[in-house]
C-alpha cells in the first residue's frame, strides 16, 4: 500500500487497485516460458516489451511500447475494468503479461517480495543505478519513508561512509537508522525549501554539502532541497515523483551540479529484481522488518489512514 494506490483513487475511473505485489503462478499462457504454475513471483509494473528503442538501449524503466494483456480480462458488470499500472494487485487473482514478472528462487515471504516491485527497487535503485553511489561518499536521504528508507539501504550497501537522514517526524529518524542511517537530522516543518537544514548538512560536512542528496518527500516545495545540501558538482536526485510546476532558484545550480529524476530506480526487472532477492537472502537487504503491518484486503481504508500518519514503513495487503 503506497501513496500512489491512494492517488489513483481520483483518476475519475472504475478499476481495480494496487501496483506492488508477488504471489503464485495459477496458470500459464502457451508462449509463456520464464514461469509455469505454482512458481513464486515478484510482480513488476513498469513492464518492458525488450524491444523499442528505450528498451534496447538498456532503458527498459522508459519502454516506450510496454506489454499488455489488453481490455476484457477482468469485468465488472460485463464492463472491461482497468487495472492500476497493468497489474491490480489488491484482488485475488490477476493477469498479466510475461514481462510483468520475476521468478522467485530464494527463500522470503511473499508480504516482504511483494514491496520489492516499487518502493524497494525505487529508493535502491536510485542510489545504485542512476546516482551510482560510491563507496566512502556522503548521502542526505530528505524523507524517510518506504522509498527513503530504501535509498538509505542502496548507499549503506553501495559503500556510503556517511548516510544522513533528514526529516520532520523524530520516530521515522529511528527507523532510519536501523535500515544505515549514519546520523539523523529533525527538520523543521517551518524550514522553508530546507535551507536551514541545508546548512546543518554543510556543517556537517566540512562546509562543503554532501555528495549526493535524495528528495523522497513528494512535496512539491521540497523538489530544490538535495540542491541546497550538496556540494559543487555533486548529484541532486529527485525520487519521489514531482510532477507540479516547481520555482527553483538557480544558484542552487552552482557549480557543476547534477540534478536527476530517474523512474523506478531504472529498474531491469530481470536484472535488477534478482540482485535485490539475493541481497535479502545473504542478509545485506532489510525487508521482513520494513513490512510494519499486514491487512486484510477488507481493511484498507484502516492501511491507508495509517500510511497518511505515517506509522509504517509499508503496509501490506494479505489475501
Amino acid at each position: 500500500v503506497c501513496h500512489t494506490d491512494y492517488k489513483s483513487l481520483s483518476w475519475g475511473m472504475s478499476l481495480v487497485l494496487g501496483h506492488e505485489g508477488a504471489g503464485v503462478v495459477k496458470a500459464v499462457g502457451p508462449g509463456v516460458h520464464s514461469v509455469k504454475s505454482g512458481d513464486g513471483v515478484v510482480l513488476n509494473w513498469a513492464i518492458p516489451c525488450g524491444k523499442c528503442f528505450q528498451c534496447l538501449e538498456g532503458n527498459q524503466n522508459v519502454c516506450e511500447s510496454r506489454p499488455s494483456v489488453g481490455e476484457g480480462r477482468t469485468l465488472c458488470k460485463e464492463k472491461p475494468v482497468y487495472r492500476s499500472f497493468g497489474l491490480g494487485t489488491m484482488s485475488s487473482l490477476t493477469v498479466v503479461p510475461e514481462a510483468a514478472v520475476v521468478k522467485i528462487q530464494v527463500e522470503i515471504p511473499f508480504a516482504s517480495a511483494s514491496i520489492i516491485g516499487c518502493g524497494v527497487m525505487t529508493g535502491y535503485g536510485s542510489a545504485v543505478n542512476a546516482a551510482k553511489v560510491k563507496p566512502g561518499s556522503s548521502v542526505v536521504v530528505i524523507g524517510t519513508g518506504g522509498v527513503g528508507l530504501n535509498v538509505i539501504q542502496g548507499a549503506r550497501i553501495a559503500g556510503a561512509a556517511r548516510i544522513i537522514a533528514v526529516d520532520v517526524n523524530p520516530g521515522r529518524l529511528e527507523m532510519a537508522r536501523e535500515f544505515g542511517a549514519t546520523e539523523i537530522l529533525l527538520a523543521n516543518q517551518e524550514d522553508k525549501g530546507l535551507l536551514a537544514a541545508a546548512r546543518q548538512v554543510k556543517e556537517r560536512t566540512g562546509g562543503c554539502g554532501a555528495d549526493y542528496a535524495f528528495e523522497c518527500t513528494a512535496n512539491p516545495a521540497l523538489g530544490a532541497a538535495p540542491l541546497a545540501m550538496v556540494r559543487n558538482a555533486g548529484i541532486a536526485c529527485q525520487v519521489s515523483g514531482i510532477e507540479q510546476e516547481v520555482s527553483v532558484d538557480m544558484s542552487l545550480f552552482e557549480w557543476d551540479k547534477v540534478y536527476i529524476n530517474p523512474l523506478y530506480g531504472k529498474c531491469r526487472p530481470q536484472v535488477d529484481i534478482p540482485i535485490l532477492l539475493d541481497l535479502y537472502a545473504r542478509g545485506q537487504l532489510i525487508l521482513d522488518k520494513m513490512v510494519t503491518r499486514t491487512y486484510p484486503l477488507s481493511d484498507l481504508k484502516q492501511a491507508f489512514s495509517d500510511m497518511h500518519q505515517g506509522k509504517n514503513a509499508k503496509g501490506v495487503l494479505l489475501l
